[in-house]
């Protein structure tokens, strides 16, 4: 059987390949001794089948195990594919949330970084985002990659990022250990630093979680300020329900733009909600597709369930970067279907396990 040209993988980011034809490229890629990372090339060893001959098509990836698990102990440098060279882009090591068990690492690579950022702006340009506004996050920097992601889109997207720090680890062990008011009082002490940029910026665009905009909406001046200023709102990390977003769309923000995005480190991005979806409806999440993929499964037997039910998220990632099939991810949705032409399912109504990886799942501000 010849072997699959890799030149599918560097198609330029505004070019969806063809599903099939990038997952024979990203097989040959990753499991080539000559470009491959180590960590794959060795975990190739412990496979009953040979990705580069027997995994041909979307479905082939069911054949993986799920190894994300692994990830938490894994070298960074490990991670990264031998045919990027001695000197990779490498824009920084990032790591889920940590609640959980110990954190997962993956490494974020410049050429996907600007693969994900253009096709994120696109979605942002159907919401009605306008283009070259100062922008206010509330969102987790440090190790987690969300910080990196808003840093790319107000720099591609707008035009300057202000950032509001926020530890999603410390408000869950404060939750974790009983201490609601403490967790209450570090959420309030947050948005006060929002209302202090959005009284002294021109800021037109704000990324912030839904437990957070709810305690900004609380606040009569800074609602006002909201809809004096910010033109369009980015919400993530956690779920808004519809009847929440139905409110803030039609009577608390009506003038604002709103538009939420589902993700997870483990995916090295996020899923955009869909255009025109109805303001008293929940949020249907589409991935970037055929890069990241969902199924919506039983988690028993990882087969999927009918459209119109529950079950859990799993999740497929094939780029030239990074490579992570058949990853259960800790939140439950809806199956749904997906736009025409593209591949696998579309997400709506996310929700959380109540157990992951036998851990309690706490979901705090972030």
């Amino acid at each position: 059987m010849p072997r699959a040209s890799t030149e599918v993988l560097d198609l330029p980011v505004g070019v969806r390949p063809e599903p099939d034809e990038l997952i024979r490229a990203a097989m040959e890629w990753h499991f080539h001794p000559d470009t491959g990372s180590r960590f794959w090339l060795e975990r190739a060893a412990t496979l009953p089948f040979d990705p580069r001959r027997d995994v041909r098509t979307h479905e082939d990836l069911r054949l993986f195990p799920n190894v994300a698990a692994e990830l938490r102990d894994v070298r960074a440098e490990d991670l990264v594919p031998r045919g990027y060279g001695k000197t990779p882009d490498v824009v920084g090591v990032f790591e889920s949330g940590g609640t959980t068990g110990a954190p997962k690492r993956v490494v974020l690579l410049r050429d996907w970084l600007e693969r994900m950022l253009h096709w994120s702006d696109a979605n942002l340009d159907a919401h009605g985002f306008p283009r070259g506004a100062d922008w206010l996050g509330l969102v987790p920097t440090g190790p987690h990659i969300v910080g990196e992601y808003f840093r790319g889109s107000a720099a591609t997207h707008g035009r300057h990022g202000f950032t509001v720090d926020l530890d999603p680890r410390w408000v869950k062990k404060l939750l974790a250990s009983g201490r609601g008011a403490d967790a209450g009082a570090y959420a309030e002490h947050l948005v006060d630093q929002a209302g202090t940029v959005l009284r002294t910026q021109d800021v037109g665009v704000l990324t912030i979680t839904p437990p957070l905009l709810e305690r900004l909406a609380r606040r009569d001046d800074l609602a006002e300020l909201v809809n004096e200023k910010i033109r369009a709102i980015r919400w993530g990390g956690t779920q808004l329900d519809p009847d929440s977003r139905h409110l803030y769309k039609t009577e608390v923000f009506p003038e604002t733009a709103l538009c939420g995005n589902y993700g997870s480190t483990m995916i090295l991005g996020f899923a955009g909600e869909r255009p025109d979806l109805p303001e008293d409806s929940g949020c249907v999440f589409d991935a970037y597709d055929p890069y990241v993929t969902f199924s919506v499964v039983d988690p028993d037997t990882l087969t999927p369930v009918p459209y119109g039910e529950r079950g859990r998220v799993l999740v497929h990632h094939v780029s030239k970067s990074f490579l992570l099939p058949n990853n259960l991810e800790r939140d439950t949705a809806v199956r749904t279907a997906p736009l025409p032409g593209h591949t696998g399912d579309a997400v709506a109504d996310i929700a959380p396990v109540e157990t992951f990886e036998d851990e309690a799942v706490i979901e705090g501000v972030y």
